[in-house]
């Protein structure tokens, strides 16, 4: 539970780099329910390295204490060092900065850090997603049905995870089109960045000719409309499958609803879906979520019911 998600795969190679090079804690940043964040804090422990976490708030909440919701409760289990910063002045000074302002600090300190980027998408994170590719192919070819994949859709919430997958399927023999939904930002900001980092793996492809970028951001990051948090419940009471509400949620969501609105594109194709992790992220949503739900009763026991012992009293 502690550490699971789409980012432990880019942490499994970050933080190798990391161990290699003698650091001692981990600076990432994120926002503030970051399921990047929550997974760096708890794979660092595991390797006895401190976290230092900048995770972005507004700034009604920016000088009060965060609380115990979600990943945040994991995070502060784990003793991480929560830096708040506004989301205003994120957007002013920017990730990279930010972190350098730590980096410098704990330098200043003795300690010996290791910046991890937004999401842990760099070109070194997204060999994660190209080995993930690889092992999605191992797993088909020991199927006795030998299904092949025509279109694999996955969301997208900072870039790495998309660029891993459309490269390994690129480079390996399932070639199946790769179709992104990104929950912040835009289709145009992401084929961008997905192109600098495959620039940096120095692949010599173009990033719109392997991946199929799709807005799927609705009302903004991690802001959902009660459309979208019927259609996380609806799936999860027909299939047993929980969407986080942030990404794989709004990817679904986005997905279906392309399907609908473009039925000839998807007819016949058999299509794999990508569920990046996530779950904590829906304890930050219970409000919203709870008229959704019910389904609960006082049990109707008649006081004749004659008494039968089970195994433990459990009380």
């Amino acid at each position: 539970m502690q550490l699971s998600g789409n980012k432990v795969r880019k942490l499994e190679f970050l933080l190798a780099e990391a161990v290699a090079q003698g650091a001692d804690c981990i600076i990432t940043i994120g926002g503030i329910q970051s399921n990047h964040c929550r997974a760096t804090a708890v794979a660092a422990k595991y390797l006895n390295l401190d976290s230092y976490l900048i995770l972005r708030t507004s700034k009604l909440l920016v000088d009060k204490d965060p609380g115990l919701t979600g990943n945040l409760l994991v995070e502060r289990f784990m003793g991480a060092h929560i830096q708040l910063i506004s989301k205003e002045e994120y957007a002013k000074i920017g990730s990279v900065a930010l972190t350098n302002v730590l980096k410098e600090q704990l330098l200043k300190e003795g300690r010996r850090p290791y910046v991890i980027p937004v999401g842990g998408s760099n070109s070194l994170g997204t060999w994660g997603y190209i080995e993930a590719m690889r092992e999605i192919e191992e797993q088909l070819q020991i199927r006795s049905n030998r299904i092949k994949f025509d279109d694999i859709v996955v969301a997208c919430g900072s870039g790495g995870t998309i660029a891993g997958l459309s490269l390994g399927s690129w480079l390996g023999a399932l070639k199946a089109k790769v179709h992104a939904f990104c929950v912040c930002d835009d289709p145009d900001y992401f084929y961008d960045f997905v192109q600098d980092l495959i620039d940096g793996l120095q692949a010599g492809v173009n990033a719109r000719d392997i991946v199929s970028i799709l807005n799927a951001k609705g009302l903004g990051y991690a802001i959902n409309t009660s459309e979208e948090l019927k259609f996380v419940k609806e799936v999860a009471a027909a299939t047993g499958v929980v969407l986080d509400p942030v990404y794989s949620g709004k990817a679904a969501y986005g997905m279906m609803k392309d399907m609908a609105e473009n039925p000839k594109k998807w007819e016949g194709r058999k299509v794999l879906f990508v569920h990046t992790g996530g779950l904590l992220g829906l304890f930050d949503k219970v409000d919203q979520m709870a008229p959704l739900v019910g389904n609960w009763q006082r049990m109707d026991v008649n006081e004749s019911i004659p008494r039968k012992e089970g195994i433990g009293k459990m009380f």
